[in-house]
């Protein structure tokens, strides 16, 4: 299955495709000769997932996307005091490639213009027997996650052609900011500037920079967190030069364009963007690669202010529903078909914020389903905040599920989320307890693969409690009982009521609950028709535990704690076959648990 945010970067791709302003770059003669069509993006997670549209693989020359990355590099070999003494940290309103030097010491405005970066370059040395360009490249390669080369008919193309920026470096030389030989230098940042790579690439280095400065891919630590802070920072106020005040606004992401048509943008503990597309508007930045930028922020929620928390992985745990079962007591062959078909219901616990990140890596697990996969559980119980870009990708990924043959069941509080879902294409099956989630998952599978349908009217006889029992046994045992109904929310046992018998639910549904750390209780579990409860009480010194509530119309038949005394002075033998039954009910239901919390721990 197609993950919807693969299916929305198609349909933005196709769109933005279709501006046609903007002229590829054309003062560097060897970059004037590229085909103004060519229109990739690359969407990376902090965890490493790439989505990828369009010219994602077309190799172009990184230019001034460079500068963050140097100025990053000598950061971590100097400091930020050191640093600061030769670039300052303010935006300069000024273009890229503006003379824009403070008076009277000459240190530049910012690491992002020009000037800024020919100084972060010539404070990059050689060291461990590498020159100091060598170590640059490595440091870009180690963002990229491959080893990244240089377009050497650009770079000879730049030492020939930039003028304007061998004026700055002699420039920045007679100031002492460029303490030795500019030459050097000015081959250095041709050649940083020259370096190839792709939208796959800088979405990458992107991440990296999101995942305070570890490579998702590799794992590799390229920066320290302060070397990145600083980074970003000049990023988000200076990156963009003289229209970074409309990026901060429109993107609201660290960002970073150059002139062979790249854009590559931050949010940091989310996710790195990169574009490519060759035609540039008049502030140097690419036409398309600045819409979709815009277009993503917005459609996204991707906004520093909208996502200003982390966004990590919002799932806690998946399983399917044989590792974690409803709890109801099967016979013998419905267990067998839910042994055997139980992989085709998923259950997929989340937590934390449901943001563009969380969202990501929802639509990622329900996209990856495998195809015999019918049934998909999504607990929200212990999510907190949901985007919009949250429900319009659910609502999406509803759809798709759809068309592959697998429903979404959810499990939620207040049911809103599915009241939601609802609006934009039907209902969605919701639950308030993940027991009735997996219930309606297992029921579901017994009336496909085993041709069983669940039945409403479990009598005494056909309880899976008394099963071990002989016919004969339960009919004596049923013939003490008393029926009993309760109608919908009536307390059936309240919490500390002495032990009143075992009931045998016969018909409908009861939930059972407790006091929570507050005020508030804690839903425990729903029970259903051929399942008992009151038992319990008898290893807590007599008394009730829970609360039992009616859910729905409810019958019963209790063998009441008189018939029981009665029973164990006059039949003995049934009494403890009764006893053997139930305990041996109850281990069962303790081994669930214990499959269940297995389960947590080891996820």
């Amino acid at each position: 299955m197609e993950s919807p945010i693969d299916s929305y970067l198609r349909r933005i791709h196709n769109e933005i495709a279709r501006l046609k302003d903007g002229a590829p770059y054309s003062t560097i003669p060897a970059m004037a000769q590229v085909d103004p069509d060519s229109f990739g993006i690359a969407l990376a997670t902090v965890d490493g997932q790439v989505y990828e549209i369009g010219d994602s693989r077309e190799e172009f020359t990184i230019q001034s996307i460079s500068k963050p990355f140097t100025y990053g590099l000598a950061l971590e070999d100097l400091g930020c005091e050191a640093v600061d003494a030769k670039v300052d940290v303010e935006p300069s309103g000024d273009s890229f490639n503006e003379i824009s030097l403070a008076e009277g010491t000459g240190r530049p405005a910012n690491a992002m213009i020009n000037a800024g970066a020919l100084t972060a370059t010539s404070l990059i040395k050689g060291s461990g027997g590498q020159s100091s360009f060598k170590r640059i490249l490595g440091t870009f390669s180690a963002f990229a996650g491959r080893q990244l080369s240089v377009n050497e008919k650009v770079f000879e193309s730049e030492l020939k052609h930039g003028h304007r920026n061998t004026a700055l470096a002699y420039l920045l030389r007679s100031f002492d900011i460029i303490e030795d030989d500019p030459a050097p230098v000015l081959e250095d940042y041709f050649r940083q500037c020259s370096v190839l790579v792709n939208c796959f690439d800088l979405s990458i280095m992107a991440a990296t920079l999101a995942n305070s400065g570890r490579n998702p891919l590799t794992g590799k630590q390229v920066l320290g967190i302060g070397s990145v802070e600083r980074v970003l920072s000049v990023m988000m106020t200076s990156g963009m030069y003289d229209d970074a005040g409309a990026w901060i606004s429109s993107v609201g992401m660290p960002g970073k364009s150059g002139v062979a048509g790249g854009i590559l943008a931050v949010l940091p503990g989310q996710v790195g963007l990169a574009v490519y597309s060759p035609p540039l508007d008049d502030h140097g930045t690419s036409v398309r690669g600045l819409a979709t930028a815009q277009r993503i922020s917005r459609d996204m929620e991707l906004h520093f202010v909208r996502a200003a928390r982390a966004g990590r992985s919002a799932i806690l745990t998946a399983y399917d529903v044989t590792e974690t079962p409803s709890g109801i007591r099967r016979s013998v062959e419905s267990a067998d078909v839910l042994r055997e078909n139980g992989h085709r219901a998923r259950v997929i616990e989340l937590n934390g914020d449901l943001l563009f990140a969380g969202a990501e890596s929802v639509a990622r697990e329900l996209s990856g389903l495998p195809d015999s996969v019918e049934v998909a559980v999504l607990d929200l119980r212990r999510t907190e905040q949901l985007s919009d870009v949250a429900l319009r990708l659910l609502t999406a990924l509803r759809t798709a599920l759809a068309e592959a043959g697998c429903e979404l069941v959810l499990v939620e509080a207040d049911g809103s989320i599915s009241a939601s879902l609802a609006e934009d294409g039907g209902p969605v099956p919701s639950f308030s307890a993940r027991s009735e989630a997996v219930e309606y998952c297992e029921n579901r599978l017994l009336q496909h693969y085993g041709g069983q349908e669940v039945p409403d009217h479990v009598p005494v006889t056909a309880s899976p409690a008394l099963a071990p029992l002989g016919e004969a046994d339960a009919l004596a045992l049923q013939s003490r009982m008393t029926a009993r109904t309760y109608d919908d929310g009536e307390v059936i046992r309240r919490v500390g009521l002495r032990f009143g018998g075992v009931y045998f639910i016969t018909s409908g549904k009861v939930s059972s609950s407790s006091p929570g750390p507050t005020s508030e209780r804690v839903k425990l579990n729903t029970l259903s028709a051929g399942m008992t409860f009151g038992e319990m009480a008898l290893g807590s010194s007599m008394r009730q535990e829970t609360t039992v509530r009616a859910v729905g119309p409810v019958e019963v038949m209790l063998l009441g704690e008189d018939a029981i005394a009665d029973l164990e002075a006059t039949e003995p033998r049934l009494a403890l076959a009764l006893w053997k039954a139930l305990t041996r009910d109850a281990y069962t239901r303790v081994e669930q648990y214990l499959r269940e919390s297995a389960v947590r721990i080891r996820e």
